[in-house]
């Protein structure tokens, strides 16, 4: 739908102030995100921005809803992953699993399905079913040489779930290659390679760290390395099966009660400055 003018800019102001903390602030990002959804509740990627402000600030319940309401507008699957990853956060691993079965997974593109199938490992994981998850994570593209955004995390559940099922041989390898494809830094792969390697990462410059001068390249468990500053078609089986067509039901009457219906406004975070009532 569209806005007024004025209105239109107080939103994007709001939204873009989102999209710019929601990495290094989020709880600023949430409190920017509630304005944005005060002023154009009606708004498809103002529901969607609320959703993952909530989201990255663990309050689950709050991003399924928005999440749910921006998906009615545009009806769009895009956001079927991190819906079901709610579901893990709020408790609900076998709920995460039905939605991995629904019809709606084939209508993502790759990034989508590989997000799911993240998704679905973790449930798997929350319900210490290892082995499943593994089989899950089995697909070709785990294997690939050609390194794709996913990669590195695909990789890096993959050994997390070998880590789960007792196969640290193995898990080790798959850090290792989750290492090499993390081009920026994702993941912690290296640390957690490290860590099977017995190599212990100390910050020198934690005050809180002390340092055994007598001894500073050796203790117990293994080596310590002091640094600077560390930077904080097989497994388709897995899927639960599940026709995911009444997953809104119950959250509709309530959107309707609210208010929060009406046409889809697509559009990108625009460039704002400060937020108004």
């Amino acid at each position: 739908m569209s806005l007024p003018k004025t209105l239109a800019e107080d939103v994007a102001k709001n939204l873009v102030m989102v999209a710019r903390l929601l990495d290094s602030e989020p709880e600023e990002a949430y409190a920017y995100s509630r304005v944005a959804l005060r002023l154009a509740s009606r708004v498809a990627a103002v529901r969607e921005a609320a959703g993952f402000a909530s989201y990255v600030t663990e309050r689950y319940s709050e991003a399924l809803t928005e999440f749910r309401a921006s998906r009615r507008m545009t009806g769009s699957a895009e956001l079927w992953p991190v819906m079901a990853d709610c579901e893990r956060g709020l408790g609900r691993p076998e709920r995460a699993l039905e939605m991995a079965g629904a019809p709606e997974v084939k209508q993502l593109d790759k990034a989508g399905q590989i997000e799911m199938r993240l998704v679905a490992a973790g449930a798997r994981s929350d319900m210490e079913q290892f082995d499943a998850a593994v089989v899950t994570l089995e697909c070709p593209e785990l294997g690939s040489n050609s390194v794709q955004p996913w990669t590195a995390r695909l990789r890096y559940a993959y050994a997390e779930a070998l880590i789960g099922a007792g196969r640290e041989d193995e898990a080790r390898d798959w850090f290792a290659k989750a290492v090499e494809a993390d081009q920026d830094g994702s993941t912690n792969a290296a640390e957690r390679l490290a860590q099977l390697d017995g190599i212990e990462f100390v910050d020198t410059l934690d005050p809180e760290v002390e340092i055994d001068d007598e001894d500073d390249d050796e203790d117990e468990s293994g080596i310590v390395v002091e640094v600077d500053d560390v930077d904080d078609e097989d497994g388709d089986a897995q899927f639960a099966q599940g026709d995911g067509e009444d997953y809104y039901e119950d959250d509709e009457e309530e959107d309707e009660e609210e208010g929060f219906s009406g046409p889809s406004a697509e559009r990108p975070f625009l460039e704002p400055e400060d937020e108004r009532d």
